[in-house]
């Protein structure tokens, strides 16, 4: 089951994000930007903030860009005003893809996400044609010789998770939103390390790929990230053990 896994497809993607190091400080910037400004600078009562700060720092982004973030979000530095829009699309193989964006430019980055889609193999849709497949949820990605399973669902079931379940070599936790800062916290007491921690979307069907398709499917994927006003990409691809190997020789070749 690894292949089918949240924690296998980050691992695949993993190496391509990383050489995407300066459009991904601008995409963090903008998060910082938004979160400070509907929530305040206070990162104990703005818990989005917390998270968007977090992120930053799990990415390397030097105090002093997050700081400048934080300024520009409360007003005390000039800054832009970004709008908040999920733009939706589908893939290769009939993949329905997620982009959550911060613009300052709604027109240009539709138009630009269009292009990307198009060149991609897929194409941009309408509000709604595939959002409706996929669950906010908190997801946390524990490497299974962190924590015993017994231990862990005693834990995590105890602070609200919904599932716990074995992927490969990982645990994969999930819960509710709202459960999701008491349940991380459950998990810094007991000194669970995470691979990650994030609120993201989880499909409630997934199409399987074979080898081309995947390819396809993960380099729009890496197009679609590169792009600084988008924050994140979704999809509910799956792709089967077997050809794992060959994906990721593939993309570390491109």
């Amino acid at each position: 089951m690894a292949g089918h896994s949240h924690s296998a497809n980050i691992a695949i993607r993993k190496g391509a994000q990383d050489k995407k190091r300066g459009a991904l400080f601008g995409q963090l910037s903008k998060a910082i930007m938004v979160a400070a400004r509907n929530g305040g600078s206070d990162i104990a009562t703005n818990l989005r903030l917390r998270y968007a700060i977090d992120k930053a720092r799990a990415n390397s982004m030097p105090r002093e860009n997050i700081e400048r973030a934080v300024k520009k979000g409360c007003g005390e530095l000039e800054g832009e005003t970004y709008e908040e829009l999920v733009y939706e699309g589908y893939g290769p193989a009939g993949t329905a893809i997620l982009c959550d964006a911060l613009t300052d430019n709604r027109n240009r980055t539709s138009g630009e996400l269009r292009s990307l889609f198009e060149k991609g193999g897929g194409n941009l849709g309408a509000t709604n044609c595939v959002s409706y497949m996929f669950e906010r949820k908190g997801l946390f990605v524990i490497p299974a010789g962190h924590c015993e399973e017994d231990r862990l669902m005693e834990i995590a079931l105890g602070a609200g998770a919904d599932d716990v379940a074995l992927q490969g070599t990982v645990f994969e936790v999930t819960c509710d939103p709202n459960s999701f800062e008491t349940l991380r916290s459950a998990l810094d007491d007991a000194k669970i390390a995470c691979d990650s921690a994030e609120i993201t979307r989880i499909a409630a069907n997934k199409v399987d790929l074979d080898l081309e398709n995947a390819i396809r499917v993960l380099k729009l994927i890496s197009t679609l990230e590169e792009n600084e006003d988008v924050q994140s990409v979704t999809s509910n691809y799956q792709i089967p053990d077997d050809i794992l190997p060959q994906v990721q020789a593939a993309l570390g070749d491109g």
